[in-house]
Order: structure tokens, then sequence, then C-alpha cells
């Protein structure tokens, strides 16, 4: 230790508190957070103030950017060049700042995000719109601080006429504190400043978003939904969704989805890289090609398809899988009087506002010095132009300049200043002409000072000069807005995923469920042998078919009485042979237990739609029950109670009826009955039924069905041994409920026992499957309408101890 010093000690920890304290408050105040008033951070107000000193008028050739840089660094900026350069490239790229501030020659780097050119190559100047930010400075409208070496002196704030915070925005990182503040559109943030400037600034949040509808992004995309604004607007946080605006187009025969405007600070490239992984990843199967044909002129990138590829399907997986959908996490932090704090879209105004008033009040004042010091300077002109005689030979006389000076002041009674400003007259200002000029010249200064008094006195006139200094600059800088809003706009959910294309559902009597594209199935005529449907093994068959779409609600009944929930496009997708997956790993069901019957349902959020249907259900010993569907519109993981079963019974079949409908109940002895829904009461969940048909001895229901009141179509009925025939509806007489029924088939050996009803036209298809896994297809129109009691035509040719399985309907429109 050196002699004379001594050792102070002290807690490490307080001072490192202190350090890290005095070290976040230079990060907040000095580098990160924009200030409220100009919407800069120091490095860039110290950018454009060099540039200003350079004289880099946006009229004035261009500088290297090395020779900004090396100002910048030198005067004011004690940092590296590159965090100079980066600022400067930043300020220069059109799509990155909403209104460019600097005008930059040369290469500054691409959407691609490659490097700009070393600041060598590189030159420079003011755009037009940043010299509005530094007009007036000369005039003392802002305090002035000494730089880093006390050597020169800077502005620590710009009097700034455009509302560069709002229309450029901002983003930082700070300790423990970051801002991200986005950009908007000049004419509609004019628009609302003068506004709330005439509502003598009491206009709300909600009355400022009449007027800036929402952020606007350099590179245009479409702003998804409208809450994230809102929420941004009145507390100064919120998300907000940014798309790519997008089109289709059809290019050499192939659909192809093309790409003409991008989220705000998305990298193209990037982007483009991420898709290519995602279709070696199976996750975007659709697509065939990307092309990027960006070029001067604009954006461009082309998503050739697959044929026969879904574009909207694809879209909505490109928005949810890459950047062509991000997110703007808005959240509004500035500094006010060197303080970081959370403002919303009023706040922001107000501080503008208050900026402007104090700029105005400065630049007053000062235009006011300078003119009460011309008219002092006037004054005495006046006075002694009146006697240019008596001045002429008063200063000849005098042998100095400094003689003649106090000879004016004693004899004309004027100060040391109008003496001297006499003695710099020049004589061609002792003309009348001339001193008629300073006769005007006077008196147009006493107005001005009049006015500038006014200024000064009236919070209104200095309003007024903020209004008409903003419509003067919409009227230099405006122009349309570049983003679009989409106020409809929702998250990307799981249907917006899938194509909501036709599906075959296949159940198994063993409970294996499965989907399978429709086109699959091939059309055929009847009495073929069909085609290969799935390989299943010996001991099972396929027990149901449905027709449906993906997006639809699938109701999972069990013969137990339970109802289940699935989305079709939750049931796993398999091939025509494929054999699919047990029921029992995709939902919760019981061992014992099996699917009987399902249905079909449309949105069952909809609270219209539920309560304005039924559930209709039937068991095998004939009880029926009808329940509105509201009572199974809440999904359950586990399931809820459909009906209660009785001993010995089982649910069989379910329909989804309005209500108004008429039930056809068949036996397995060929007997049907029919009567109205209506003679059915609906009831909760947790009851049993009423009798539908009288059922006796071994006869089982073996299906229903539910036409319109007024159905004018055919009743078809098929037996085990693959007969079948069509019948007219109205052969079978309206009864009450719990009748015996009348005979529909003429049951034989050869026939075998009844196994399915549906109703049809002559626009259906049937879709027949066997025991033995074997379906064909075949059209309605095909099978004759024969009397209610016959024994019907044979509709398949079956194999020994082979049997119809399940049979289905298929409209024509739906599967060609």
């Amino acid at each position: 230790m050196i002699e004379g010093e001594k050792l102070i000690s002290i807690n490490i920890e307080d001072e490192m508190k202190s350090s890290y304290i005095d070290y976040s408050m230079s990060v907040i105040v000095s580098r990160a957070l924009p200030d409220v008033r100009d919407g800069l951070k120091p490095v860039h107000r110290r950018v454009l103030y060099g540039m200003y000193q350079l004289g880099l008028l946006s009229k004035n050739p261009y500088k290297k950017s090395a020779r900004v840089v090396g100002e910048v660094l030198g005067k004011y900026h004690p940092h590296g060049d590159v965090s100079v350069y980066e600022t400067m490239v930043r300020m220069a790229q059109k799509w990155s700042l909403r209104y460019p501030l600097i005008d930059g020659q040369g290469n500054f780097g691409s959407l691609d995000s490659d490097p700009p050119a070393a600041m060598r190559y590189t030159e420079v100047r003011m755009e037009k719109i940043s010299e509005e930010m530094l007009l007036d400075i000369q005039k003392g409208t802002v305090e002035m601080q000494l730089n880093f070496d006390d050597s020169l002196e800077e502005p620590s704030i710009l009097p700034t006429r455009i509302p560069n915070l709002l229309i450029n925005g901002s983003s930082g990182i700070a300790v423990g504190m970051a801002t991200n503040i986005p950009p908007h559109n000049l004419k509609e943030t004019i628009q609302a400043i003068c506004a709330y400037i005439e509502s003598d600034n009491t206009l709300s949040v909600e009355e400022i978003i009449k007027y800036i509808k929402a952020p606007d992004f350099p590179t245009g995309g479409i702003i998804y939904g409208y809450d994230g604004v809102k929420n941004a607007f009145h507390t100064g946080r919120g998300r907000i969704v940014l798309r790519a605006k997008v089109h289709f187009e059809e290019i050499q025969g192939r659909k192809c989805i093309v790409v003409d405007e991008m989220p705000y600070q998305v990298n193209k490239s990037d982007m483009i890289s991420k898709t290519v992984e995602l279709i070696k990843e199976g996750k975007m199967d659709g697509i065939y090609q990307i092309r990027d044909e960006s070029d001067r002129k604009g954006l461009r990138i082309v998503y050739i398809l697959k044929q026969n590829a879904n574009p909207n399907v694809l879209l909505n997986k490109l928005f949810q899988y890459t950047s062509l959908q991000t997110y703007f996490n808005v959240n509004t932090i500035a500094l006010v009087n060197g303080k970081p704090v959370q403002l919303n879209i009023k706040d922001l105004i107000q501080n503008f506002v208050d900026h402007r008033h104090d700029v105005i009040i400065r630049r007053t004042k000062y235009e006011l010095t300078r003119c009460q010091h011309r008219l002092h300077i006037l004054k005495g002109f006046l006075k002694i132009l009146n006697h240019l005689d008596t001045m002429i030979q008063l200063i000849k006389e005098s042998k100095s300049r400094h003689e003649a000076c106090e000879r004016l002041i004693r004899k004309f009674n004027i100060s040391e200043n109008q003496s001297k400003s006499v003695l710099d007259l020049r004589l061609q200002s002792l003309t009348s002409l001339e001193r008629e000029k300073i006769q005007k010249e006077y008196r147009d200064l006493e107005s001005k000072r009049e006015f500038y008094k006014k200024v000064l006195d009236q919070y209104s006139l200095r309003t007024e000069i903020i209004k008409q200094e903003l419509l003067e600059i919409n009227k230099k800088y405006q122009d349309s807005r570049r983003t679009q809003i989409d106020h409809s706009g929702r998250e990307v959910h799981m249907e917006d995923l899938i194509e909501n294309e036709q599906v075959v559902l296949t159940i198994s009597h063993a409970g294996y469920i499965k989907r399978t594209s429709l086109s699959e199935y091939k059309r055929q005529g009847r009495g073929g042998i069909g085609n290969r449907g799935a390989t299943a093994k010996e001991s099972d068959f396929f027990k149901h078919l449905l027709i449906a779409t993906n997006h639809q609600h699938l109701l999972l009944f069990t013969e137990k009485g339970k109802c289940f929930w699935l989305r079709v496009y939750d049931i796993p997708e398999g091939s025509k042979i494929s054999r699919g997956r047990a029921i029992q790993n995709i939902i919760n069901l019981q061992t014992d237990d099996r699917v009987n019957a399902y249905i079909l349902t449309g949105d069952i959020s909809d609270k219209k739609y539920v309560k304005d249907h039924y559930v209709v259900m039937v068991t095998q010993k004939g009880v029926i029950k009808k329940t509105s569907l509201e009572h199974y519109s809440r999904p359950r993981k586990y399931g809820i109670n459909a009906i209660i079963i009785r001993k010995g019974d089982s649910l069989l079949e379910a329909f989804l009826t309005k209500g108004n409908s008429q039930v056809l109940i068949a036996l397995n002895s060929g007997r049907i009955i029919r009567f109205s829904e209506k003679k059915v009461r609906p009831t909760g969940r947790n009851s049993s039924g009423v009798i539908g048909i009288s059922s006796k001895n071994e006869n089982m229901v073996i299906g229903m069905i539910c036409v319109e009141e007024k159905c004018q179509g055919q009743l078809l009925v098929v037996s085990e041994k693959g007969f079948g025939k069509r019948s007219q509806l109205k052969d079978y007489r309206l009864t009450n409920r719990g009748g015996k029924g009348i005979k529909t088939l003429n049951i034989t050996k050869k026939t075998g026992n009844l196994i399915s009803i549906k109703s049809v036209t002559e626009q259906d298809d049937l879709m027949i499957i066997k025991k033995s896994g074997i379906m064909i297809r075949i059209p309605v129109s095909d099978i004759r309408i024969m009397g209610r009691t016959t024994q019907g035509v044979r509709l398949i040719n079956l194999k020994e101890k082979d049997a119809i399985a399940d049979v289905a309907k298929v409209y024509k429109p739906i599967m060609d």
C-alpha cells in the first residue's frame, strides 16, 4: 500500500447491489429504452444529430457510412463502431422501420437477414421525414447536455414534429424489463392526436381506436383477430397475431398457395427452410415444391401443391407450423422523465402533445427574444434616420469608432447596441426606400411580438399550432395502411388442419374402429362379389359401417347404455385392408361392454342445434327412449349414462331426430311397427324408456329407422343370407307404439332372419359388408320394388357359412 493511502472495509453484498443497480439503470436509461417524447434511444438520437451536424440533409449528396460512424463515435457515442453502424442500417431498412429515418445507398441487407455491406462501401443521408425531428433544434427548443468528455454539447431529446414512437415503434431489452412497441400508420396517428387536442385532452382509448385502427407494420401482412390489439391499446400489453397475406393460384394445372406479404420481422429464408423440414417429417404431405420468386418488385413465395391436396387445410398447417403466422407481443415501456413506465395508447399521445407544448414554448421564447432585440435596434434606426445630417456630421467629427458611438448615445439617447448598429449601417440604408423597409420591418416585428406573447399566454393557441403543424406533416408524408385487419380471426384449431373430407367409418364385432377415405371404394353392379375390404380374424367381422365427414362429432352408445364422444378425425385412419384400432384404446370403455350404436352430430356447442334435436334409442327387447341432445352436449372423459338398461336387455340402436319423425322398429322375425315419435315423451338420461314393439319368445329387435312425417321414400330390408327388396313406406300403416307390428319379409330357411332395415331413395347407393370382411357397393335403383310380404331378390353372393354383417346406405353426390 502506498504511503498516505488507507483501506476502507465494505460489505461485498452491499457493493454488489449498489454496482448492479447503477449498471442496470445505465442500461435502462442510456441504451435499451426509448424516450417517450421523441421515441429514440441515445444511439439513434446521436446518429441523427451527427448527420445533421455533418449537413447530410435529404437534398445534399450522400456520404460514406464510415464518415458518419466516425463522427458519432468520436463526438457523442463512446461505444463500438458495430453498434452504431447496425443502428444506421436498421434505420435505413424499409422492412424494419415503417417510416425509415435514413436514406441509404448500397447494400443494406435483405428480408433473408443477409448482412449489409461494410460501412466503407455504403453511403447515407437523412430522409426528409427525419429532418422534421431536428427542425428548430437551433432555437433552444431542447435541453443540451455535455458529451462523454465534456468537450461538446448534444441534445438530450429531439424537438420532433412527428410522433416517432407511435409511427415507428421501438424494441429493446434492458435489465429486468423489455420494451416492444409496434409501429402505426402516420395518417391514423395524426388524426387521433388532432382529435385528442380537439377534445381538450379528454379523448378515451375507445375513441382513439376509432382513428388508430391497429398497428401498421412495414411488411404488411394481416392482423388476425382484434382482442390483442384492444388489450395493447388499453393496457400497453397485448399479444397480436400476425399472418402472411396469401392468395390461391393455378400454375400449369396445379393448385398453388402464393405468399405476397410476410409477417413483421420474419426471416424469409429460415421460414422456407423450416417448411422443407416439415415436408420431410411428413407434416406437410400436400406440398409438392416451394419456389422463392421474390425480386426487387416485391415478395412472392409459391407453394406448389400435390394433386388432390386441399389448399385451405395446407394453408392452416402452414399458419400452425411455420412463421407464416407469428405473434407480436406488445409491451409498451418507455422513459418518462427518465423513468421506465408502462404506457397505453392515450399515454403515448399525451406525452407527445406535452412535449410539443414544451418545444413551442421554448421556440416562442427564443423567437420573442430575437424579435425584441431586432425591434430595439430598429427603434434606434428610426430615431437617428430622422436626423441624418446631424448623425453624419457627428460621425465625421469623431476621431474614432468608440468616440462616435459614445457621442451618438449622448446625442440621441440610444443604447450602446443601437449605437453600434447605426455605425454598421450601409450608405444605401439612408435612402428613402430603405428607410420605408425599416419602418415596415418594425411594424411586422411588432405584430409578431404580440403574437408570440399570445402563444406564451394562451394554451389553446399552442394546441392549434401543434394541430396545424401535424396536419402539414400529414400532408407531406401520409400513406395508406399496409397491414390489413381480420376482426373475425381466431386461433387455429385441430379441425382447421384436417380436411373435412368424406370417410367410411367401420366398427368390427370385436370392437375395432377405423376411418378410410370414401374414395377408396369403387362402385359395382348387383350380384358382384365385392372388393377386399379388410383383413379380420376368423372370430371377428365388421358390424357397423358409417359414412361421415372428418369434422363431425361421433356419439358412441354401448350395449350397457353409456355414451362416449369422439371427433371423427380423432379416429385412427386405416386403409381398406387394415384392421383398425381397438375402441377401448381410444375411449374409456369397460372390458365387458361394447359399442352397439352411433350418432353423427353437427356442432354440439351450438345451443340452438342441441335444443332442436333429440336422441331416440331402442333396445333388443323393444324398449324405446327419447332424450334431448342437450343432455349429451358436454363431453366427459369417462362417458355418461345414456339410458338405464334393464336386466337381460341391451342397447341396440340410436338415431338423431328433430322431434317430429316417425319411428319404424323391426324384429328378426320379419315383423315391423310404425308409429309417431310424438308418442314417446322426452325423458332425462337416467331413465329406462317405454315399450316400442312387443317381442315374444326369441324374437329380437334388429333395427330402427326414423323418417320424416311426410316421407315418400322406400323401405329396404336385407336378410342374413343376402336377400333383400324395396317396398313403399306407405305400405306400412301408422299404429300406436307397443304393438306386434306387421310382416315386412317372408322369412324362410333360404333367406335367413331379417338383419337390416334402411330408408332409401333411387339416388342412394348400398354398401354391404360380409362377416368375412368382403364389401360390395351397389346402387339401390338396381333393387326392385316389391310387395311388403315377398321374399325379395339376392343382393350378394355368399360362400358357405358366410353371412351379412352390416348394411349402410351411401348418397351418390357424396360418394361420386
